[in-house]
């Protein structure tokens, strides 16, 4: 396939560009649908008179639907977006950027999203759907643990989730930690509720707070029913996570000013698993956490990591010096672009 489309780029350059034009477009109405003309075009950066040309072909190709409540994709335009989209990858470069981050990062596998969620909310959403693609292919056996943990990047994971994704497995999904105070909706004991519910199977919650005095956190843990949870926890096969900003976490913790002032201080950058590294990857300070603690990942086979947005870059590359191997990483080009800027690999 890249064979011929290096012969095409030759050859028939003009014929190359507008179907990536039409696969954009096709793309962003996706995304946005139902989405007007006027709101599309400023998107794309694109004429509304070019851009009404386009989308004319795409509705006599039958492949999106204009109303009065705006532009949709029609099923045939979504497989032909589907069916288009490694080819995108390669034309657009993705797929060597994905290849040159894995290299720099030391990881199994990176996946690059076009975009930056930083500016375009949707980006996030093709976050989700290629996590819960990439989760798809982890689950090989026919009894699945999947721990997943909170955060506003889960949750979106949890709404991309498809009805049909158990396909005959027995899953079940546990919280890799108890709740932090946050959005009710970003705690990992009710994304794991929607993504039970999604996918009709089933669930355990942790109903515990995250963070706990060291004569509490003991006290709990002679509880059955919590070291049956820590257990499943720990015996997970599958491990989703996000990656998150340092001081941005930390508020969110409701940290205490001393805490976030050690933090500050000390530089702190990225933070996942109650766990906050600076920029050359060192741990600077710890949060005793009830859940999946860092020294577990170890045991868990496959490690899916999603994170994008050029502003979380640096707490993506501070995690991923102590991340494990086969840890894949999922992002988008705005993060992607700017943990490889100034770096030879990107120039090979």
């Amino acid at each position: 396939m890249s064979d011929l489309i290096n012969i095409q780029k030759k050859l028939l350059p003009d014929v190359l560009k507008i179907m990536q034009k039409r696969y954009q477009i096709l793309r962003s109405i996706y995304f946005a649908e139902p989405v007007g003309r006027r709101t599309l075009a400023s998107m794309l950066g694109m004429s509304e008179r070019v851009l009404r040309s386009e989308v004319e072909f795409l509705k006599t190709q039958r492949l999106v639907d204009i109303a009065s409540s705006g532009m949709t994709v029609t099923k045939e335009g979504l497989a032909v977006f589907r069916d288009l989209e490694g080819i995108m990858n390669q034309l657009s470069g993705l797929h060597s950027l994905e290849v040159k981050l894995a290299k720099k990062l030391q990881i199994e596998k990176c996946l690059v999203v076009q975009g930056n969620s930083d500016e375009a909310p949707w980006v996030r959403e093709e976050l989700g759907r290629v996590a819960v693609k990439e989760l798809d292919g982890a689950l090989t056996e026919k009894r699945n643990i999947v721990a997943v943990m909170g955060g506003s990047t889960m949750a979106t994971l949890a709404e991309m989730m498809t009805s049909n994704f158990a396909k005959g497995r027995e899953l079940l999904f546990v919280p890799g930690r108890g709740g932090i105070g946050e959005d009710l909706d970003n705690q990992a004991n009710t994304i794991c509720d929607k993504l039970a519910t999604k996918t009709g199977t089933k669930h355990r919650v942790l109903y515990v707070p995250e963070q706990l005095g060291e004569e509490a956190y003991r006290s709990l843990l002679k509880e059955p029913t919590i070291q049956e949870g820590l257990q499943l926890v720990q015996s997970a096969n599958v491990i989703v996570h996000g990656i998150g900003d340092a001081l941005t976490m930390a508020k969110r913790r409701h940290t205490g000013e001393e805490v976030i002032k050690k933090i500050t201080d000390l530089s702190a950058v990225g933070e996942a698993f109650g766990y906050y590294f600076n920029e050359q990857g060192e741990v600077v300070h710890k949060v005793s956490t009830f859940g999946l603690q860092f020294e577990d990942l170890a045991r868990i086979p496959h490690i899916i990591a999603v994170a994008g947005g050029a502003s979380k870059a640096k707490a993506i590359k501070s995690y991923m010096k102590s991340a494990p191997n086969n840890t894949i990483l999922i992002t988008d080009e705005g993060a992607a672009l700017k943990l490889l800027k100034g770096s030879k690999t990107l120039l090979k």
